[in-house]
């Protein structure tokens, strides 16, 4: 038997099942799988060019979330479930009830996890466009198509293991190590050894140029768009 698109809603970003949301539309089953979903990845780069050259440095920001994209069919005409009904509405209404309406324990938008077979793809839903297709005599939708968008999301604690950051805009402090210097350093926490006049500054360094090894230096915050 093939396995139907599932979309379950939770009120928590750590999926638990104590955390799904209490509603009879959960988890969503798809009539028909969708024929392809979309995966949309973004890496976010600032460019800069440096006086007297020719082409443009790209220095990384951030990775941006990832989203998926996927359309969904909803028909109430019976030539697929052999079921027929006057309206699609309610059908579609609960659908959108389910992905848009702000879950009433945590006073936020919930979070899904889509499921088909072993894919997981775990998020909230940013767009829902609904595309009503066919009518009966008097005017009421019996098929509509569903453009769903959901843009990834992950717990906190995980995002940070995951990234293993030295990010440059958070504080650091680090513990100087025989031979290490402060552009060196500059270098390991911002990706960039330029900073090091701004960071003897902030550590009161009267002579950068001779660190001690087992000495420890703060790195502050860097805004790289004002420098």
């Amino acid at each position: 038997m093939l396995e139907k698109v599932q979309i379950i809603a939770y009120n928590n970003q750590d999926y638990a099942d104590s955390h799904k949301v209490n509603d009879p539309g959960n988890p969503f089953k798809a009539m028909i799988n969708p024929e392809n979903y979309s995966l949309d990845y973004k890496v976010e780069f600032t460019e800069g060019q440096g006086h007297g050259t020719s082409t443009a440095h790209q220095r990384f920001n951030f990775k941006k979330p990832d989203e998926m994209s996927f359309e969904f069919l909803f028909d109430c005409t019976g030539i697929i479930d052999n079921n027929p009904k006057e309206s699609i509405h309610d059908d579609v209404e609960a659908f959108k009830k389910l992905l848009l309406e702000y879950d009433s324990d945590s006073h936020e938008p919930r979070f899904f996890k889509v499921i088909w077979g072993t894919f997981i793809f775990k998020g909230r839903c940013t767009a829902l466009t609904i595309n009503f297709k066919l009518f009966n005599s008097n005017g009421s939708p019996i098929r509509a198509v569903c453009k769903t968008t959901f843009k990834g999301s992950i717990d906190e604690q995980l995002r940070v293991a995951t990234e293993n950051a030295h990010s440059p805009d958070i504080t650091h402090y680090r513990v100087v190590k025989s031979g290490e210097t402060l552009p060196w350093l500059c270098y390991l926490v911002y990706g960039d050894s330029k900073y090091y006049m701004q960071v003897a500054r902030v550590n009161n360094l009267v002579d950068f140029r001779n660190l001690q090894q087992g000495q420890q230096l703060f790195f502050p915050p860097i805004d790289k768009n004002s420098v």
